[in-house]
């Protein structure tokens, strides 16, 4: 069995402003960019990002300010993403991976993040302790080779 061999990293920290969701789109789009993703492969990125960057905004910091830390690494035609805050942390993650559970009810959320994450890669994890945050760890094989290099 070969070991898969790193074939870049890139890590950026952004303060918790919505803006910046947009910006977290970006930046893993273009870093995925050398593993030559379809359109499609490249949709299905930025729109799981958008989601576990929002949710660490909205529900790991809420009205309150703090760092979000973006972490993106390729090992052979994987991607890995991971999407950090230290904020709030979940209190049931079971729970809060049931399709339209939302922490915010009176927030105009669909509840519906992680499972928008999970249809759009190909694993999702979450760790979080309450009180310190969370963080979301997200895995796209990018090729028709579905994790096994061509």
């Amino acid at each position: 069995m070969k070991i898969k061999e790193v074939k870049n990293k890139m890590k950026i920290e952004f303060l918790s402003l919505s803006e910046n969701e947009s910006l977290a789109r970006v930046a893993v789009s273009a870093f995925c960019a050398q593993l030559d993703p379809t359109v499609e492969e490249i949709a299905d990125i930025k729109t799981a990002v958008s989601e576990a960057v929002t949710n660490a905004i909205i529900h790991g910091y809420g009205d309150k300010k703090g760092i979000v830390t973006l972490c993106c690494e390729l090992l052979d035609n994987e991607l890995t993403v991971k999407v950090t805050d230290e904020g709030k942390g979940i209190e049931d993650i079971k729970k809060a991976l049931e399709p339209l559970y939302t922490s915010s009810p009176d927030c105009e959320r669909s509840g519906m993040g992680f499972t928008v994450m999970e249809s759009f890669m190909d694993s999702v994890e979450i760790e979080s302790i309450v009180g310190r945050g969370t963080t979301v760890t997200l895995k796209k094989y990018i090729g028709k080779s579905n994790g096994h290099k061509e």
